[in-house]
C-alpha cells in the first residue's frame, strides 16, 4: 500500500486543504465502480487523477510512516481529506486495523475525514467506529438511498450515498425516512469542503447525497 500526501489541493470541490491518496490495492472488490474488465472504473480512472493514482506506487515517500508524519506535523483543527482515490488501508476488502490505527493517532487534534466502500463485516466495522470514536471520521459509502438506509440501520458510522445527477432538491427522504442533504459543494460555486466540513461530523444524523457527477456519472447511475 502506498500514500500520495498533498498539502494544499488544488481542486476547487475540497478547497485549498490537505489532501490523501491511497494506491489502487486498497480498493474493495465490493465497490461497484472498481475498474474490472468489464467497468471502466469510477473518477479516479480519468484524466488528471488517473495519470497521478498510476504513478503512486512508484513514487518515494509514500509509506505508511511518511503518511502519518505528516499528518502529524499539521496543525491541531485542520480539516484534511483522506482519499480523493483509494480507500482505507487493507488489501480489497479488508481493512488492515493497524494501519487504520496508525492514521487515526497521526489525526489526533485534527480534522480528518475519509470515504468507505469497504464490506460492512464485523472486523470492518469494529475498525470503523473505533476511528470515528477518535476523531478520525469514516463515512459509509452508500451506492444509492435504498442502500444508504441499509448502511444507516446498522448505526456504526456517518453515512452517505450517490444520487441521480439530476437531483435537484437540497434536502429529501429515503425509503426508511431518513433525511438526506445534498452536498452544498455541489450546487454552490462559493461552497468547498474547505468552508463545509459537514462530511466530518461524525455525530451527523442525517445521510449527505453526492449527485453523480463528471465524466464517470453515466456509470454512477447505474449503480
Amino acid at each position: 500500500m502506498n500514500y500520495l500526501f498533498t498539502l494544499k489541493s488544488g481542486n476547487a470541490k475540497t478547497g485549498a486543504i490537505p489532501v490523501t491518496m491511497s494506491s489502487r490495492d486498497t480498493c474493495p472488490d465490493a465497490c461497484p465502480l472498481k475498474k474490472t474488465d468489464t467497468v471502466q472504473g469510477c473518477y479516479g480512472d480519468g484524466y488528471p487523477m488517473l495519470m497521478h493514482w498510476n504513478k503512486l506506487p512508484s513514487k518515494e515517500n509514500t509509506s505508511l510512516s511518511d503518511l502519518t508524519g505528516k499528518i502529524s506535523a499539521l496543525p491541531d483543527g485542520q480539516l484534511w481529506r483522506h482519499n480523493q482515490v483509494g480507500d482505507l488501508p487493507g488489501i480489497s476488502d479488508s481493512i488492515d486495523s493497524d494501519a487504520l490505527n496508525a492514521i487515526v493517532a497521526a489525526n489526533i487534534g485534527k480534522k480528518g475525514f475519509t470515504y468507505t466502500h469497504k464490506p460492512t463485516t464485523k472486523a470492518n466495522l469494529q475498525a470503523i467506529k473505533r476511528a470515528n470514536h477518535f476523531g478520525f471520521t469514516v463515512n459509509l459509502s452508500g451506492n444509492n438511498v435504498q442502500h444508504a438506509d441499509y448502511l444507516k440501520s446498522l448505526n456504526a458510522a456517518p453515512v452517505v450515498c450517490i444520487l441521480p445527477s439530476n437531483t435537484s432538491v437540497k434536502v429529501q427522504l429515503t425509503p426508511n425516512g431518513n433525511k438526506v442533504v445534498t452536498c452544498p459543494a455541489t450546487y454552490r460555486d462559493n461552497i468547498s469542503c474547505a468552508s463545509c466540513g459537514l462530511c466530518q461530523r461524525a455525530d451527523r444524523d442525517y445521510i449527505i447525497g453526492f449527485p453523480a457527477h463528471g465524466a464517470s456519472k453515466k456509470k454512477a447511475e447505474t449503480v
